[in-house]
């Protein structure tokens, strides 16, 4: 069985996601240290052009999104579960409204100016300025349009009361009792609002809301050893991408297996991925593309807040 590969880098909150899942399931791992900003060769080498952090590889299969990535988890290891049976559908929703809303809320009140000279007090003003405008490109493009820090000041009391109140009424020490990907989705948001004193009081405020983060935070990162970028490439390009998964082929729009075509994220982080269409089943989407370094690889991408397009 081919190791976990992590793509990412420390303060990438949904990096910090993904290493709470890996952690959670107890894995071991391979930690890759992948640059906060463009450009990022040996990444896009596997991806063919996906930029967003992190990116998990299991020899020559490469997963985009963390929400694909929390799947691909469960089939590792099915148990402790993250998609507990029953409620799989609220679980999975609740955390796509985390990742996107909670998440652009967060980001806003981060990225403050107050909260940015903290953030980057050792940083030079040239590379602050280098790091806002490659952000400025990531969020350029698609659905996402950046949140003001003032409606999101304003907003985030709503949301924390919201959050608050559901724990103290929750029978069991999680968002659905048990621990499940709502946790994980949630979770890390928060992480990153206390990464300095200026947006800490935001999450500390609220005691249910500390406890629980703290309970989340406490599953840790499981077991990863540090692996070269240069070594990741060469266990994709000496791994055979793994057997196709057992479903229908499924595309409405009229895509047959075997066309070239592109996939790119709809909300933010939009460059295109091109490649040969493999599967396309009710969760997944999986090119085929060839790299120089990489060799051929499989490209997985979620269904959900990814596009479809002709090359």
């Amino acid at each position: 069985m081919s190791e976990l590969i992590l793509h990412h880098y420390p303060t990438s909150p949904f990096a910090e996601k993904a290493r709470l899942l890996l952690g959670f399931k107890g894995l071991a791992w391979r930690s890759v240290s992948i640059p906060p900003m463009m450009p990022k060769p040996d990444l896009t080498a596997l991806t063919g052009g996906y930029r967003k952090t992190p990116v998990l590889q299991i020899g020559a299969d490469i997963y985009c999104d963390t929400s694909l990535m929390a799947r691909r988890l469960e089939r590792e290891k099915a148990s402790p579960a993250l998609f507990p049976e029953g409620r799989e559908m609220i679980a999975a929703s609740f955390a796509a409204w985390a990742d996107s809303v909670v998440f652009q809320h967060a980001v806003s009140l981060v990225f403050q100016p107050e909260s940015v000279a903290v953030r980057f007090a050792r940083l030079s003003p040239e590379a602050i300025k280098a790091f806002i405008s490659d952000r400025a490109g990531l969020f350029s493009g698609g659905t996402t349009t950046r949140l003001s820090a003032e409606q999101a000041k304003h907003q985030w009391p709503t949301i924390m009361a919201r959050l608050e109140q559901q724990l103290q009424r929750e029978e069991g020490d999680f968002l659905l009792g048990d621990p499940s990907i709502a946790d994980f989705a949630m979770a890390h948001p928060l992480w990153f609002l206390k990464g300095t004193p200026v947006t800490s009081p935001l999450v500390d405020e609220h005691p249910a809301v500390s406890a629980w983060l703290a309970r989340v935070l406490g599953f840790g990162h499981g077991a990863p050893k540090e692996m070269s970028s240069e070594d990741a490439l060469d266990v994709a390009r000496n791994a055979a991408p793994a057997a196709l998964p057992d479903e229908l082929f499924n595309e409405p729009n009229g895509f047959v297996m075997g066309q070239q075509v592109v996939v790119a994220a709809t909300d933010y982080g939009v460059d295109p991925v091109a490649g040969e269409l493999l599967f396309a089943g009710s969760e997944e989407l999986i090119l085929r593309r060839e790299d120089e370094r990489a060799g051929v690889v499989h490209v997985h991408f979620p269904r959900m807040g990814f596009s479809l397009s002709s090359k």
